[in-house]
């Protein structure tokens, strides 16, 4: 039979309680430092930054032969991290290329005319700058183009 000295038989039930408490004492900090992180995230998710591509596009659009009828297009590209700005800036000239050979390439003004036809024009536009940013090697790509002014004059 092992005989426990009356002091130590006391101080197990202590350091037991002390450890408890430290225990206790430190969790609301662990849960802080998780939601600190979680809240971070979620600022980075909620990032919108949008990219004014100036001056507006201006181009003749129609099948070759027939009347002129112009383009005159504003675009804002919509980008969802902050360094997503400085990739777009630096391929600005490729990116605005991209652009202007799309908007030329279309020969339906009344397609263009409908919300159909801009919405289609819409997505093909973001499609051109993510190829040409993926193209680039920049890691980055954009979540949409939105036209801020759209005109088609007959």
């Amino acid at each position: 039979m092992t005989i426990i000295n009356p002091m130590i038989r006391h101080r197990l039930p202590l350091a037991a309680l002390i450890f408890l408490l430290t225990a206790l004492l430190s969790w609301p900090a662990l849960a802080q430092d998780e939601e600190s992180d979680e809240e971070a995230e979620a600022e980075t998710e909620k990032v919108t930054d949008y990219i004014e591509m100036e001056p507006s596009f201006v181009t003749h659009i129609g099948a070759p032969g027939n009347k002129v009828t112009y383009l005159k297009v504003a675009v804002t590209i919509r980008a969802s991290a902050e360094s997503t700005r400085p990739a777009v800036e630096a391929h600005m000239p490729r990116l605005r290329h991209e652009l202007v050979m799309l908007f030329g390439e279309q020969t339906d003004a009344d397609k263009l005319s409908s919300n159909e036809g801009r919405e289609a024009l819409r997505e093909e536009a973001t499609k051109r700058i993510n190829q040409v940013l993926e193209e680039q090697r920049t890691g980055e790509s954009i979540t949409g183009v939105l036209f801020t002014e759209f005109v088609v004059q007959r």
